[in-house]
């Protein structure tokens, strides 16, 4: 399959029912998201805690420099802190821009250039839903190995990361290590939806997914134990195939649009072997010119 963005790709906003609710509200849910006391985000922030607390029950309003220094201490999105703006009476400053439009030309490139240069390994571009905007060719011909066109039919919404890794029509009766891979992915997603502003689009693709037969019942509250990993390792079988890989999730750094902040570039590496070599036979096979095709030619 080849690289290709969704230009339609628009993420939905979320959390709407901020803007109908205090500033210091907004505010004290992210604080305590992030695990501080007033006392560790006022001193961050430079401030008195009695100014913070102040802002926090609403007996003072903050300048627009003021929301921006606490959500950077905060680590608050983008699209969050568009929202704490609009909270505190101000205009929201970062904009959404759709993947496909032509101001994010340059952006779609260099994408592209990346998922290119994983050859022959495979990539995805996922947004913050996990939805798959783009994808390299690998990805068409590795996990095309393993998905059955009708069955993935039956996978509801569009191609979807988290979807094709927990329903039963899609990766998973592939996935030898399903479970190992699977729950470190759920309770990412389960702190997706909470965050510091719940988002509604994570939380129905939560509930969609918890609810696939065969899903473990405790998956469906969240781990207050669970850290999240860098590198998760998986193996695919079918048959005679086999397949191991582990994969690793990039973000854009200082990205100034809600869409570019969004986007996580998933890479997926051999573990062994004998899937690098697969990995490079299917690209040869498919007319691909590889590194190594090229080295040996040199």
């Amino acid at each position: 399959m080849p690289v290709r963005v969704n230009p339609g790709h628009a993420a939905t906003n979320a959390g709407t029912d901020v803007r109908t609710r205090p500033f210091g509200q907004v505010l004290r849910q992210w604080r305590l998201a992030r695990r501080m006391s007033q006392l560790t985000l006022a001193t961050e922030a430079e401030i008195s805690s009695r100014h913070l607390s102040f802002l926090e029950t609403g007996r003072a309003q903050p300048s627009r420099e003021m929301v921006l220094l606490l959500a950077s201490v905060l680590d608050v999105p983008l699209r969050d802190q568009n929202l704490l703006l609009t909270a505190a009476g101000y205009a929201p400053i970062y904009r959404e821009t759709a993947l496909g439009a032509p101001e994010l030309g340059q952006v779609q490139q260099a994408l592209r250039f990346m998922l290119q240069k994983q050859e022959p390994y495979p990539a995805v571009v996922v947004d913050r839903h996990w939805n798959i905007l783009m994808q390299n060719a690998a990805g068409g011909r590795i996990f095309g190995l393993f998905l059955d066109r009708e069955a993935m039919a039956e996978v509801p919404g569009p191609p979807n990361a988290i979807r094709m890794t927990f329903h039963p029509r899609g990766l998973r009766p592939y996935l030898v290590n399903w479970e190992a891979l699977a729950g470190p992915l759920i309770q990412q997603v389960h702190r997706e939806a909470v965050g510091g502003i719940p988002d509604e689009g994570t939380r129905r693709l939560l509930e969609e997914v918890v609810s696939y037969p065969g899903v473990p019942a405790r998956w469906r509250t969240p781990d207050a134990n669970a850290h999240s990993t860098a590198v998760l390792p998986f193996t695919l079988r079918k048959g005679d195939l086999t397949l191991r890989f582990f994969t690793t999730i990039a973000t854009l750094g200082t990205p100034q649009d809600i869409t570019l902040q969004e986007l996580r570039v998933e890479c997926f590496f051999p573990a062994d072997a004998a899937t690098d070599e697969r990995a490079h036979a299917l690209a040869e096979a498919a007319g691909e010119l590889t590194t190594r095709s090229r080295s040996a030619g040199a």
